[in-house]
C-alpha cells in the first residue's frame, strides 16, 4: 500500500479525478458519476482493485457479491485478490435455475435483484460491492437478499458516493457492517453509518 500523506491515501485523488460527473443522465436532475473513464485508466482502475483487497486480503472473507452491472467490474477482481468465491447479484430473468429475489426503489424508478439460491451460506463472510452509492437503495436490497442467508457481514464496498449522502434507513446497515467508500474527500478508513 503506497504511504498515506496527511492520513489520506494519495491514490484517491486520481480515483475521484478519474470519475466522470455526467448531469442529467438517465433523466433531468440526476447526476450521474460515470465509472467508465476511470477503467480507461488501467494504474487508476488496478488502484481501486488494489485499495479493497489490500484492506480484505487477510480478514477470511468466503464471497464478494457484485451487483449487476458496475459491480461485476470490480467484484470479480477483488474475490481473486483476497481468495474468495465471485456471486453475481443480477437485475430480473438473466439467472437459469432456482433464484431468490428482493425489489427496491433506485432515485429514478424501481428494480429488482436475484441471487441463485445456495450461492451463499450460513457463516460465509460477504462482501457487497457496486460502483456507486447514491440513496443506499441497491445497496439494502443486497443486504436484505442476503440477509436470511445467517451470513456474517463484513462491509458493503462503492468506489464513489454522492457527497450528500444520507442513506435510507430501509433496513438497519449498522447491524450488519458500515457502508465504505472510495472518494476524494473521505479518507479510506471511514465510513458512513445509517
Amino acid at each position: 500500500m503506497l504511504e498515506e500523506e496527511n492520513g489520506v491515501d494519495p491514490r484517491l485523488q486520481a480515483i475521484s479525478a478519474a470519475i466522470r460527473v455526467v448531469p442529467h443522465f438517465p433523466k433531468p436532475g440526476i447526476m450521474f458519476n460515470d465509472i467508465t473513464t476511470l477503467l480507461l485508466r488501467p494504474k487508476v482502475f488496478k488502484d481501486v482493485v488494489e485499495i479493497f483487497v489490500d484492506r480484505y486480503r487477510d480478514m477470511g472473507i468466503s464471497a464478494v457479491a457484485g451487483i449487476e452491472a458496475r459491480g461485476f467490474i470490480f467484484g470479480p477482481s477483488i474475490a481473486l485478490g483476497i481468495g474468495a468465491k465471485f456471486i453475481p447479484l443480477r437485475k430480473p430473468k438473466k439467472l437459469p435455475g432456482e433464484v431468490i429475489s428482493e425489489a427496491y426503489v433506485l432515485e429514478y424508478g424501481t428494480d429488482c435483484l436475484e441471487m441463485h439460491v445456495g450461492a451463499v451460506h450460513p457463516g460465509e463472510r460477504v462482501l457487497v460491492i457496486d460502483d456507486l452509492v447514491a440513496t443506499g437503495g441497491t445497496l439494502c436490497a443486497a443486504i436484505r437478499l442476503l440477509g436470511p442467508m445467517q451470513i456474517e457481514w463484513k462491509a458493503c464496498l462503492c468506489t464513489c458516493r454522492v457527497p450528500s449522502l444520507e442513506l435510507q434507513n430501509q433496513v438497519n446497515l449498522c447491524q450488519y457492517s458500515a457502508v465504505r467508500s472510495l472518494q476524494a474527500n473521505v479518507a479510506t478508513k471511514s465510513s458512513t453509518h445509517c
